[in-house]
Protein backbone atom coordinates (compact mmCIF):
# COMPACT_ATOMS: atom_id res chain seq x y z
CA UNK A 1 0.00 0.00 0.00
CA UNK A 2 1.51 3.14 -1.01
CA UNK A 3 0.71 6.00 1.64
CA UNK A 4 0.67 9.06 1.67
CA UNK A 5 3.29 11.22 2.81
CA UNK A 6 3.81 12.05 6.38
CA UNK A 7 0.41 9.93 6.90
CA UNK A 8 -0.47 9.57 11.19
CA UNK A 9 -2.17 6.20 12.52
CA UNK A 10 -3.70 6.82 15.84
CA UNK A 11 -3.76 3.32 17.90
CA UNK A 12 -5.75 4.20 20.96
CA UNK A 13 -7.53 2.20 23.78
CA UNK A 14 -7.23 0.59 27.28
CA UNK A 15 -4.54 -1.45 28.93
CA UNK A 16 -4.40 -5.12 27.54
CA UNK A 17 -6.29 -4.89 24.48
CA UNK A 18 -4.12 -5.64 21.90
CA UNK A 19 -2.90 -1.62 20.79
CA UNK A 20 0.70 -2.26 20.73
CA UNK A 21 0.72 -5.51 19.48
CA UNK A 22 -1.25 -4.34 16.49
CA UNK A 23 0.51 -0.76 16.07
CA UNK A 24 3.97 -2.78 15.83
CA UNK A 25 2.35 -5.46 13.30
CA UNK A 26 0.87 -2.16 10.94
CA UNK A 27 4.57 -0.19 11.31
CA UNK A 28 6.31 -3.25 9.78
CA UNK A 29 3.66 -3.95 7.03
CA UNK A 30 3.20 -0.10 6.08
CA UNK A 31 7.31 0.79 6.52
CA UNK A 32 6.43 3.25 9.04
CA UNK A 33 8.12 4.18 12.14
CA UNK A 34 6.54 3.24 15.70
CA UNK A 35 6.11 4.69 19.05
CA UNK A 36 5.24 2.98 22.22
CA UNK A 37 3.85 6.25 24.18
CA UNK A 38 2.67 4.22 27.12
CA UNK A 39 6.87 3.71 27.87
CA UNK A 40 7.17 7.44 27.65
CA UNK A 41 5.25 7.44 31.12
CA UNK A 42 6.52 4.25 32.03
CA UNK A 43 9.53 5.15 31.94
CA UNK A 44 8.89 8.65 34.07
CA UNK A 45 7.24 6.61 36.80
CA UNK A 46 9.92 4.11 37.30
CA UNK A 47 12.36 7.52 37.49
CA UNK A 48 9.93 8.66 40.59
CA UNK A 49 10.26 5.18 42.01
CA UNK A 50 13.43 5.03 41.93
CA UNK A 51 13.81 8.16 43.38
CA UNK A 52 11.95 6.64 46.25
CA UNK A 53 8.89 9.13 45.91
CA UNK A 54 5.38 8.68 45.19
CA UNK A 55 4.69 9.29 41.29
CA UNK A 56 1.39 11.64 42.33
CA UNK A 57 4.30 14.38 43.34
CA UNK A 58 3.89 16.61 40.08
CA UNK A 59 6.77 18.77 40.81
CA UNK A 60 9.51 15.89 40.44
CA UNK A 61 7.51 13.78 37.67
CA UNK A 62 7.90 16.92 35.63
CA UNK A 63 11.50 17.19 36.67
CA UNK A 64 12.09 13.01 35.42
CA UNK A 65 9.86 13.90 32.83
CA UNK A 66 12.51 16.37 30.89
CA UNK A 67 14.98 14.41 31.85
CA UNK A 68 14.00 11.14 30.35
CA UNK A 69 16.58 9.36 27.46
CA UNK A 70 16.36 6.86 25.07
CA UNK A 71 18.28 4.21 27.70
CA UNK A 72 15.25 5.02 30.27
CA UNK A 73 12.92 3.48 27.13
CA UNK A 74 15.20 0.72 27.34
CA UNK A 75 14.75 -0.51 31.26
CA UNK A 76 13.80 -4.25 31.76
CA UNK A 77 10.98 -3.10 34.51
CA UNK A 78 8.54 -1.02 32.35
CA UNK A 79 6.27 -3.43 32.39
CA UNK A 80 3.83 -5.25 35.40
CA UNK A 81 1.02 -3.54 38.04
CA UNK A 82 3.99 -1.48 40.03
CA UNK A 83 5.03 0.20 36.38
CA UNK A 84 0.93 0.47 35.29
CA UNK A 85 0.34 2.40 37.97
CA UNK A 86 3.17 4.31 38.37
CA UNK A 87 2.45 5.16 34.66
CA UNK A 88 -1.26 6.35 35.13
CA UNK A 89 -0.88 8.56 38.24
CA UNK A 90 2.33 10.44 36.32
CA UNK A 91 0.23 10.10 33.37
CA UNK A 92 -2.39 12.66 35.14
CA UNK A 93 0.15 15.46 35.56
CA UNK A 94 -0.49 18.46 33.14
CA UNK A 95 3.44 19.41 33.22
CA UNK A 96 4.31 15.79 32.82
CA UNK A 97 2.08 15.50 29.64
CA UNK A 98 2.90 18.48 28.30
CA UNK A 99 6.91 17.82 28.71
CA UNK A 100 6.64 14.71 26.41
CA UNK A 101 3.92 16.09 23.95
CA UNK A 102 6.62 17.76 21.90
CA UNK A 103 8.36 14.35 21.88
CA UNK A 104 5.70 12.36 20.38
CA UNK A 105 4.57 15.07 17.95
CA UNK A 106 8.23 15.23 16.46
CA UNK A 107 8.33 11.79 15.97
CA UNK A 108 5.24 11.22 14.26
CA UNK A 109 5.67 14.36 12.20
CA UNK A 110 9.13 13.75 10.59
CA UNK A 111 8.18 11.03 8.34
CA UNK A 112 4.78 9.98 9.65
CA UNK A 113 4.33 7.23 12.03
CA UNK A 114 2.14 4.33 13.95
CA UNK A 115 1.80 5.45 17.72
CA UNK A 116 -0.03 3.78 20.17
CA UNK A 117 -1.36 5.27 23.37
CA UNK A 118 -4.61 6.73 25.12
CA UNK A 119 -5.33 9.51 23.84
CA UNK A 120 -2.82 9.62 20.20
CA UNK A 121 -6.35 10.58 18.28
CA UNK A 122 -7.62 12.88 21.02
CA UNK A 123 -4.52 14.92 22.02
CA UNK A 124 -0.97 14.33 20.39
CA UNK A 125 -2.15 14.03 16.95
CA UNK A 126 -6.58 14.85 16.46
CA UNK A 127 -5.14 15.59 12.69
CA UNK A 128 -4.18 12.15 12.26
CA UNK A 129 -5.15 10.86 8.81
CA UNK A 130 -6.04 7.37 10.25
CA UNK A 131 -7.60 6.78 14.23
CA UNK A 132 -8.23 3.34 15.68
CA UNK A 133 -9.73 2.59 19.09
CA UNK A 134 -8.99 -1.03 20.30
CA UNK A 135 -10.69 -2.33 23.01
CA UNK A 136 -11.98 -5.56 24.44
CA UNK A 137 -14.02 -6.79 27.81
CA UNK A 138 -12.59 -6.16 31.05
CA UNK A 139 -12.25 -10.13 31.61
CA UNK A 140 -10.54 -10.46 28.62
CA UNK A 141 -7.94 -8.23 29.43
CA UNK A 142 -7.61 -9.23 32.93
CA UNK A 143 -6.80 -12.78 31.20
CA UNK A 144 -4.45 -11.39 28.72
CA UNK A 145 -2.67 -9.48 30.86
CA UNK A 146 -2.30 -12.01 33.62
CA UNK A 147 -1.11 -14.55 31.07
CA UNK A 148 1.25 -11.78 29.56
CA UNK A 149 2.50 -11.83 33.44
CA UNK A 150 3.07 -15.44 34.02
CA UNK A 151 5.03 -16.24 31.05
CA UNK A 152 7.75 -13.63 31.87
CA UNK A 153 7.63 -15.81 34.84
CA UNK A 154 6.03 -13.40 37.47
CA UNK A 155 3.32 -14.28 39.93
CA UNK A 156 0.21 -13.17 39.30
CA UNK A 157 -3.16 -13.53 41.02
CA UNK A 158 -6.04 -13.64 38.15
CA UNK A 159 -8.45 -11.56 40.74
CA UNK A 160 -5.81 -8.89 41.58
CA UNK A 161 -4.94 -8.39 37.72
CA UNK A 162 -8.71 -7.78 37.28
CA UNK A 163 -8.76 -5.38 40.23
CA UNK A 164 -5.62 -3.41 38.90
CA UNK A 165 -6.96 -3.47 35.22
CA UNK A 166 -10.21 -1.80 36.56
CA UNK A 167 -8.35 0.64 38.73
CA UNK A 168 -6.46 1.48 35.95
CA UNK A 169 -9.44 2.10 33.26
CA UNK A 170 -11.15 4.53 35.96
CA UNK A 171 -7.37 6.53 36.71
CA UNK A 172 -7.23 6.88 32.53
CA UNK A 173 -10.84 7.23 32.26
CA UNK A 174 -11.53 10.04 34.57
CA UNK A 175 -7.76 12.13 35.05
CA UNK A 176 -8.79 16.05 33.83
CA UNK A 177 -5.97 15.50 31.51
CA UNK A 178 -6.49 13.85 28.24
CA UNK A 179 -8.32 11.06 29.16
CA UNK A 180 -8.60 8.32 27.58
CA UNK A 181 -12.02 8.41 25.13
CA UNK A 182 -12.39 7.34 21.60
CA UNK A 183 -11.80 9.96 19.22
CA UNK A 184 -15.32 10.66 17.30
CA UNK A 185 -14.04 9.58 13.72
CA UNK A 186 -12.04 6.68 15.57
CA UNK A 187 -12.80 3.22 14.01
CA UNK A 188 -13.40 1.11 17.49
CA UNK A 189 -11.98 -2.82 17.10
CA UNK A 190 -13.78 -4.49 20.05
CA UNK A 191 -10.72 -7.60 20.18
CA UNK A 192 -12.92 -9.69 23.11
CA UNK A 193 -13.82 -12.37 20.71
CA UNK A 194 -10.48 -11.57 17.66
CA UNK A 195 -6.89 -13.22 17.81
CA UNK A 196 -4.29 -10.88 16.50
CA UNK A 197 -4.75 -11.92 12.71
CA UNK A 198 -8.02 -10.97 13.08
CA UNK A 199 -7.69 -7.58 14.80
CA UNK A 200 -4.84 -6.70 12.65
CA UNK A 201 -6.95 -7.63 9.17
CA UNK A 202 -9.75 -5.76 10.16
CA UNK A 203 -7.53 -2.55 10.90
CA UNK A 204 -5.50 -2.86 7.73
CA UNK A 205 -8.92 -3.76 5.64
CA UNK A 206 -10.03 -0.20 7.41
CA UNK A 207 -7.12 1.81 6.55
CA UNK A 208 -6.57 0.80 3.22
CA UNK A 209 -10.31 2.01 2.75
CA UNK A 210 -9.97 5.18 4.18
CA UNK A 211 -6.79 6.09 2.51
CA UNK A 212 -8.22 5.16 -0.33
CA UNK A 213 -11.12 7.37 -0.09
CA UNK A 214 -8.87 10.72 1.17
Amino acid sequence: MRLPAGTVIAVDGPAAAGKGTLARRLAAELGLPYLDTGLLYRAVGRRVLDRGIDPQDARVAEAEARALTPEDLARGDLRGSLADMAASKVAAIPAVRAALLDFQRRFGAAQGAVLDGRDIGTVVFPEAQVKLFITASVAERARRRFLELTGRGVAADPAQVEAEIRDRDAQDANRPVAPTRRAPDAFEIDTTELNADETFHAALAFIRKKLDSA
